[in-house]
């Protein structure tokens, strides 16, 4: 029996703030290696290669299947509001005139436009959410010549309708093996890799696309497996900074110090940062958390401002936000405040409370965001329909902001200026500082020589 091929492909180009490992078809070629050994899985990266590379790599292998993976929409920056949908509509059109590959989209992009993406850009089949199983189902379904109308977050055409399969269940416990090339590239211009320890997100922030891509349901992966991955990238390749891409770290907080009494076990010296806000968070966690590795945190901050932080459904208050960064200045962890500036339920009044606010946090850098993204199946999105600013018909698949009407935007800047603290605006260059630090072998997200 000849082997099929398939080509799993990362799309995403985009390098800002640094390029980011394609986490979501590692996982996917690790599931799939060891479910179906007899397929033959190859990794094409677009961070790594061009179109022509595409289509030379398309020729050389000719794929039975390619699996690509969007892993956003645009670069959810409202100075720019550049949209990545005409580079996916091209690598689908390469893939149909120099293969014979059954096209299959998915990734975490994908997942917010199920069916508005297949639609538009018409590959012949979709899956949405995790995709492990549900890509592994597809493949022997159409190897065998059976019926894959059942298949958990699949989208299909059935006649000339867009079929998009619900979810109820989520897949075991994946492993994760890293390309050896990729992983060589995005070392030397990441100064970092992404690994995941848990699934799913349990708030409701009115904005998030993360329940839609993950559901809310946490699902914490196996803190020996995570541990193995880790040894083995600091023995072959000499890996000391990971970064964990868990929608929230500290949530699951059993898990969280499990994970962390296996790292010390372990004495792999590994540093490593994650995604956190201000619930279930205490002195002691941070305290475990910094003997396990625990190096930067980015927190989802999105406000200073009581207000808002209560019309966003955000789960903690200011007094938490002050607390817990006095905290990480205590310990000596490196921490970033993520935030959004005149989103919903700004005014100049909640303005001037986020920056007076972050006037007492000492030690940190601000990464604002300006306005919300509007997506569809959130709450930002209701509001938006209601207030007008978009139309239910709306697909909104090219980028649409909720901005307030209450304040100034053009004098954001000038007033983030006045605090005296570091302020990093999405049109801030700041390519070459990121650059010359690469260079000089400097690991991690860098952002920690920025602080005021």
């Amino acid at each position: 029996m000849v082997s099929k091929k398939l080509i799993l492909v990362s799309a995403n180009r985009h390098k800002e703030p640094y390029p980011v490992y394609p986490l979501g078809i590692s996982y996917l070629s690790s599931y799939l290696s060891r479910q179906m050994p007899d397929l033959e899985v190859h990794i094409f990266d677009f961070m790594t290669g061009s179109h022509e590379d595409y289509i030379h790599k398309l020729k050389e292998i000719q794929p039975d299947y390619s699996g690509i993976s969007l892993r956003n929409i645009d670069d959810v920056n409202i100075y720019k509001k550049e949209s990545f949908i005409n580079h996916y509509k091209q690598i689908i059109t390469l893939t149909r005139e120099n293969s014979k590959a059954v096209i299959i989209i998915g990734g975490s992009g994908y997942s917010i436009y199920p069916e508005l993406l297949f639609e538009t850009l018409d590959p012949d089949f979709g899956i949405y959410g995790e995709g492990e199983e549900s890509l592994q189902q597809l493949i022997t379904a159409i190897d065998n010549g059976v019926d894959h109308t059942s298949i958990e977050g699949l989208v299909y055409r059935k006649d000339r309708t867009v079929v998009a399969n619900r979810r109820g269940t989520h897949p075991a416990t994946p492993v994760l093996d890293f390309d050896d090339k990729l992983t060589d590239y995005y070392w030397q211009n990441s100064g970092m890799l992404n690994i995941q320890t848990k699934r799913g997100c349990p708030y409701n922030c009115i904005y998030c696309t993360y329940p839609l891509i993950e559901g809310h349901k946490v699902r914490t992966l196996d803190p020996d497996q995570i541990v193995r991955t880790l040894t083995i990238l600091h023995q072959q390749k000499k890996i000391d900074y990971v970064f964990f891409t868990d929608s929230i770290f500290n949530i699951s907080n059993e898990f969280n110090y499990e994970l962390a009494e296996k790292l010390i076990a372990a004495k792999l010296d590994i540093r490593w940062g994650g995604y956190f806000n201000f619930t279930n968070i205490d002195r002691m966690l941070l305290e475990k958390m910094k003997q396990a590795g625990l190096r930067h945190i980015e927190f989802g901050t999105d406000s200073i401002s009581d207000v808002v932080l209560k019309k966003c459904n955000k789960p903690f208050a200011v007094e938490d936000i002050l607390r817990i960064s006095d905290y990480c200045t205590g310990l000596d962890i490196d921490f970033a405040h993520f935030l959004i500036l005149g989103g919903y339920g700004e005014t100049e009044e909640t303005l001037k409370e986020t920056f007076e606010n972050s006037k007492k946090i000492t030690r940190s850098v601000f990464f604002p965001f300006i306005g919300m993204r509007i997506y569809p199946g959130t709450k930002l999105h209701e509001i938006a329909i209601k207030e007008n600013i978009v139309r239910e018909d709306d697909p909104i698949l090219e980028p649409v902001y909720y901005v307030s009407g209450e304040i100034d935007i053009n004098s954001l800047k000038t007033k983030a200026k006045q605090t005296g603290k570091a302020w990093i605006f999405p049109d801030d260059d700041l390519g070459d500082v990121m650059v010359r630090m690469r260079q000089r072998n400097k690991k991690g997200p860098l952002w920690e020589y920025l602080m005021k």
